[in-house]
């Protein structure tokens, strides 16, 4: 791939794309969210009740819809009119969700320390600049607010990586390749579209988290539970590596120190 083919590419694509992706949607997401990252996502979040908490990368809405079940205060932004169009017309009126048009890269219409809660649900990998995206969400955060998001497991889902298969379609190992490339890449989904996704070593992420100041609070690789695997008995298969990984941050309290400025 052209590493010159950034976001503005990725929102044109979600765009054609936004109503098959929605398609597969339930009120809890697709399969790999009921199954994975919505267990671990609420966990992370604990009790939403009263928050103020921004969707950032809401795509369908699935996710504000279960938070402000929850009687959180939802605001949900996506880089996709389609995908707000549709996000609105599956909102209950009862429901209140501030849907904003917005691009997690640069959200100059929110205003700083707004929120004790952002939630990015397999959005970063969507975006060619996410140390800028960093930026953002840490801005937005009031002191000690939590920025907990989910991407694919950039240490197994890669550029080249996939199943070994024998001739009889049977799946003897998980391949990966060019871990160390960080770039632009295309993935197809569906049967028609091909989606850009941005790979970043896990390096990368670890140290542009340090570098715009959060503190890492939480890891998970998630994993299917034993309900899950009675229910979807095929997901066994993802005992053999992780097909996500999930972040938890803690933006910094400012305290005062003896002399009267403010400090980390």
């Amino acid at each position: 791939m052209k590493q010159h083919i950034g976001t503005k590419e990725a929102i044109k694509r979600w765009d054609r794309f936004a109503e098959t992706y929605s398609a597969s949607h339930t009120e809890q997401g697709d399969l790999h969210k009921e199954v994975f990252l919505n267990p671990t996502l609420l966990s992370l979040l604990g009790e939403v009740k009263n928050k103020n908490i921004l969707d950032s990368g809401c795509g369908e809405g699935y996710f504000s819809r279960i938070l402000a079940q929850s009687q959180a205060t939802v605001t949900a932004v996506d880089y996709s009119t389609k995908m707000l169009e549709i996000a609105k017309k599956r909102t209950p009126i009862d429901l209140q969700i501030d849907y904003r048009y917005g691009n997690c890269e640069d959200l100059d219409f929110l205003k700083d320390n707004s929120f004790d809660v952002i939630v990015s649900n397999m959005v970063i990998q969507d975006l060619a600049d996410y140390e800028k995206a960093f930026q953002e969400m840490y801005r937005l955060l009031l002191d000690g607010g939590y920025f907990i998001f989910s991407i694919l497991h950039p240490c197994f889902v890669t550029p080249e990586s996939g199943w070994e298969k024998t001739n009889d379609g049977e799946k003897l190992h998980w391949n990966v390749d060019k871990y160390f490339y960080e770039g632009v890449y295309e993935q197809r989904l569906g049967d028609k579209e091909k989606m850009l996704f941005f790979h970043r070593t896990l390096t990368s992420y670890i140290s542009t988290i340090i570098k715009t100041g959060f503190i890492l609070e939480g890891l998970v690789e998630p994993k299917p539970s034993e309900e899950m695997l009675s229910k979807y008995p095929a997901f066994e298969e993802d005992f053999r590596c992780a097909d996500f990984i999930v972040f938890k941050l803690r933006k910094q309290v400012k305290s005062l120190n003896l002399k009267g400025s403010f400090s980390n």
